[in-house]
């Protein structure tokens, strides 16, 4: 459908960035339907309306200069979650590597505003993924390939997190095991940098 959005950030010289129009589905999307817009939000290509959550994209590639990709989207374990209030711990290996640690849950706001985009930012922190309280997830990532590998990787954990919540007992990954992989975590994106 038409909810979710995914933006790109843009070489070159001026602070650009790819996003999603508003309300048009993404399935039926062709390249002009793309907007293209500044760091300021107005507009440089494109006829239609950006993403109602554009604030969210542009404070993103604000806040991190190692972010060139922000995909948002409306998973249904996902938002399973957000809607419970559940953040998700470092279930699996690859949430750590990948992720940063546990998904977190921002603070309540409402769709589209800049409280949003600053609660889901400080959520984010440092990580590559974050749920939106009763609304959805954020995944970032260098290029968009990476952003979408956290969201499914999102959806799987919650997924996972929500499975075995229902059998009664989830199994964090041991302490010493989280620290190396921040660590490691830390490491790569230093080495990207």
């Amino acid at each position: 459908g038409s909810s979710g959005n995914v933006s790109l950030r843009l070489p070159g010289p001026q602070e650009l960035f790819a996003i999603t129009p508003l309300g048009k589905p993404l399935s039926g999307l062709s390249v002009d339907d793309i907007v293209v817009a500044d760091f300021d939000i107005e507009p440089v290509e494109g006829e239609l309306a950006p993403s109602s959550e554009t604030l969210l994209h542009v404070n993103a590639y604000k806040m991190r200069s190692d972010i060139g990709s922000v995909v948002h989207t409306h998973s249904l374990y996902a938002s399973v979650a957000a809607v419970a209030g559940l953040e998700i711990p470092p279930l699996i290996d690859e949430m750590v590597m990948a992720i940063g640690g546990p998904i977190r849950l921002s603070r309540y706001a409402f769709p589209g505003t800049q409280d949003l985009a600053d609660n889901v930012l400080e959520a984010l922190g440092d990580r590559n993924a974050a749920l939106i309280r009763n609304h959805g997830a954020i995944g970032v990532g260098r290029d968009l390939r990476e952003a979408l590998d956290v969201c499914s990787l999102i959806e799987r954990a919650a997924q996972i997190y929500v499975q075995a919540s229902l059998l009664g007992k989830v199994n964090v990954l041991p302490i010493e095991v989280i620290e190396t992989q921040m660590e490691l975590f830390r490491m790569q994106r230093k080495a990207e940098d």
